[in-house]
């Protein structure tokens, strides 16, 4: 998976230890646009981790269909630390997210078919 620049040092750590092949644009693609980030996700078959809205954007209003998948990370638990412990529960509780476009709140996911 891609965790994009938004997505917490630890969270990418963890995922790593529990054995994810983790591509952290903080690390390798720094200052990279969306665009771009989108691109290698699709050529390497990636996941991609996100807290950007923009990618939904790229996706569906821009017709870049990212057929890697987008996770959509939206937030608003009572502290960074339990918001870390929902990306982390939340990527582990599935694996049928390639191909999707998903949406995760406190509360719940919804998914879409990006095909």
């Amino acid at each position: 998976m891609i965790a994009n620049e938004n997505i917490a040092g630890a969270v990418v750590r963890e995922l790593r230890q529990r054995g994810h092949d983790v591509l952290s644009v903080r690390e390798s693609m720094r200052g990279a646009d969306d665009l771009s980030v989108l691109r290698r996700a699709e050529n390497e078959r990636r996941l991609i981790i996100t807290h950007d809205k923009d990618f939904g954007e790229l996706a569906f209003r821009d017709g870049h269909l990212a057929m890697c998948g987008i996770i959509l990370f939206r937030l608003l638990g009572p502290t960074p630390a339990a918001d870390q412990r929902r990306v982390l529960d939340v990527i582990d509780s599935r694996t049928d997210w390639m191909g999707h476009f998903s949406v995760v709140t406190d509360d719940r996911i919804r998914m879409r078919s990006l095909g």
